[in-house]
């Protein structure tokens, strides 16, 4: 019943019930695919008209142009998330470690897809998981893009905490690595987050060259030093160019 369907979720079963008939509806088939009242169906269907989503043509209800532009662009995004994937499984196969795509939020950097080693130790950080700026590689490649001021006003808001004895703690300190981070391109974990962990992050820009996301592997010192961390840096600058040209349109070239 769609009573017990949350209201936002209504206009997508709608849009479900229209694609899989293949063909424009008249609102009692509608009601016999979904099962709804009918003046449930009335009303949301008015809504969706209003809204440019659906249209009414000889009594029957389609999609409109802009809702199948809305849907072809949903199409392209997930198969841009799925060649970018490809590519983060590619790079932890040529790195050996695991590959992580890292997006800057409010708590702090967000793990929103990542491809694991079969080695069986190993350190888990699952998708989902917030880790803090000051301390990961991830994390000071975003404060490093930020403008001059911002980045000076962002810093001095963060609790820089120390997680192990080579944690950034000082603003000074974290500023002198972040410009050295602008001027590189890159950032390194020294075990700065846990011990026993190192990291290299490169930026991951969108169309315009804005800061959107970083690309990073991590592993246990035991087999990924930081000397091997910083071999990885062109690799992963050639990986970010590619994402950049999936999800943006970008030539690697440019």
């Amino acid at each position: 019943m769609a009573e017990r369907i949350p209201p936002n979720l209504r206009v997508v079963h709608v849009l479900e019930a229209l694609a899989e008939a293949g063909r424009p509806l008249t609102s009692t088939e509608l009601n016999g695919e979904l099962k709804w009242p009918k003046q449930t169906i009335h009303r949301l269907c008015q809504t969706m008209i209003e809204d440019g989503l659906l249209e009414r043509h000889q009594k029957r209800l389609q999609v409109t142009p802009r809702t199948m532009e809305m849907a072809a662009s949903l199409s392209r995004l997930a198969i841009n998330r799925t060649i970018c994937h490809q590519i983060f499984v590619r790079i932890a196969r040529e790195v050996g470690e695991t590959v992580n795509f890292v997006r800057p939020e409010k708590l702090g950097m967000i793990y929103v897809d990542r491809v694991e080693t079969n080695w069986p130790f190993r350190i888990m950080l699952p998708v989902g998981t917030h880790v803090p700026f000051h301390c990961t590689a991830s994390g000071k490649t975003f404060l490093a893009s930020l403008p001059k001021l911002r980045r000076k006003q962002m810093i001095e808001s963060l609790n820089l905490e120390a997680f192990t004895d080579q944690t950034h703690t000082t603003v000074a300190s974290l500023e002198a690595e972040l410009q050295a981070i602008r001027r590189d391109g890159f950032a390194l974990d020294r075990e700065e987050f846990y011990h026993g962990m190192v990291a290299i992050a490169v930026p991951v820009t969108d169309g315009v060259g804005r800061y959107f996301a970083a690309l990073a592997c991590h592993g246990p010192v035991q087999r990924f030093s930081l000397a091997d961390a910083e071999a990885r840096k062109s690799l992963l600058l050639n990986a970010s160019a590619e994402i950049s040209a999936s999800l943006f349109g970008i030539s690697p070239d440019e």
